[in-house]
């Protein structure tokens, strides 16, 4: 029996007692990717990104481990109902324009020292100040660094489009608006690489493709580290008691935390290991996040038909965004139909041994985005379920 066959039975014997669909989380699997990501830290405290988990339960487990500190957040209402919640170290990593989660940030000493917010034009102080309300709490901010990799004078830019603040001096600028404002106070720096940290670099049937790719982050991050330095220690003239630099993904985690201007990694793909993480070199991890569809019709020899499945992840359209059914091994999609928004067929040699009520396993595209069709995990220790945690969305929590 191939490892992959083994956890399928495991997980069968677990769930006999449930109807799919559903969706599980292997306690086992999601421990040891915590642990591979606290010793691919080297060291630095690694803060979870809560969008790649959506789930209270296993953000409260993952940060109880040693190596772990700190949440990176995705919305103000999220970073508001979290420091509620009992956290108290969030980053909020995207700017917003969330006037009244200002005002409430703003009005209350629980959430203003717990949360801190991302900036990256003055435009932004302006909506703070003017969301304010009369509240007079400080606001602790944080300012983003354009991390992507441009070439001949601009023309070739590699990586997402995020902040306007590229240079040392950009960043020194925005820092002394902050320093000068009341009601403000800068504590970070934050930068991440997502051309290196999202990227995978082995695609599997594309060598000259995988080399390319890792050509290229290898410049990318031979240029980043020397241009996050020096943004360091211009943002540092300007602050020097700032709290934290926050770097890296999953996929970069041991590249970022050589860098010694950085004092912590994001990380929160690695958790649960979605298949956009099955193509790198620098990293293996173990899936840990799974759904499954009962097959619901067996249309004919080499074919059986689940219920739904159709959840593609965000991002450029394209098959890399689909879900792959997973267990047992050998189905895979009907070219002409894919997943569907109620029922997917799927073909290939095991669907003859599968029975109607049968569950087949998937695995979606990416961390995180799973939570959002499933209002509760299904932990699983071994071969049972030892716990059923809601989701974001099983909290009645719908942020994006």
């Amino acid at each position: 029996m191939t490892a992959r066959a083994a956890d399928r039975a495991r997980y069968d014997r677990a769930t006999a007692h449930l109807d799919a669909p559903l969706a599980i989380v292997d306690l086992d699997a999601f421990d040891a990717n915590a642990a591979d990501l606290v010793r691919r830290a080297g060291g630095k405290p690694v803060r979870v990104a809560s969008k790649s988990v959506r789930c209270r339960a296993l953000l409260e487990r993952v940060l109880a481990r040693d190596g772990f500190q700190g949440i990176m957040s995705f919305t103000l209402a999220e970073s508001l109902w979290l420091a509620r919640s009992g956290f108290e170290d969030i980053l909020l990593a995207y700017p917003s324009a969330d006037r009244a989660g200002f005002a409430e940030l703003a009005a209350d000493p629980k959430p203003a020292g717990a949360v801190t917010v991302m900036v990256d034009d003055p435009a932004q102080l302006d909506l703070i100040d003017a969301a304010r309300d009369g509240g007079r709490e400080v606001v602790r901010v944080c300012l983003e660094l354009d991390t992507s990799l441009q070439l001949l004078g601009g023309r070739v830019r590699v990586g997402a489009r995020r902040s306007p603040l590229r240079s040392p001096a950009q960043l020194a600028e925005l820092a002394r608006s902050v320093a000068r404002r009341p009601g403000f106070r800068l504590v970070g720096i934050m930068a991440y690489e997502g051309h290196v940290a999202g990227v995978g670099d082995a695609v599997a049937g594309r060598p000259l493709r995988s080399r390319a790719i890792r050509l290229m982050q290898a410049a990318a991050r031979r240029e980043l580290a020397e241009r996050r330095a020096a943004v360091v220690r211009a943002v540092r003239a300007v602050v020097p008691d700032l709290e934290f630099v926050n770097g890296g993904g999953t996929g970069s985690v041991q590249h970022t935390a050589a860098e010694d201007a950085v004092t912590e990694i994001a990380a929160g793909s690695g958790l649960y290991v979605p298949r956009l993480f099955d193509n790198y070199t620098s990293f293996r991890g173990r899936p840990a996040a799974l759904f499954a569809q009962p097959v619901v019709r067996r249309p004919g020899v080499g074919v059986v038909t689940v219920l739904g499945g159709g959840y593609p992840a965000s991002g450029a359209a394209g098959r890399d965004r689909l879900p792959v059914p997973y267990l047992p091994e050998g189905l895979a999609y009907d070219p002409q139909e894919g997943p569907g928004e109620v029922q997917t067929p799927l073909l290939g040699s095991p669907a003859d041994d599968l029975l109607v009520g049968d569950k087949v396993w998937f695995r979606h595209a990416k961390a995180g985005e799973l939570c959002e069709r499933f209002d509760t995990l299904h932990l699983i220790e071994g071969d049972a379920v030892t716990a059923a945690v809601p989701t974001y969305r099983g909290e009645g929590r719908t942020f994006l």
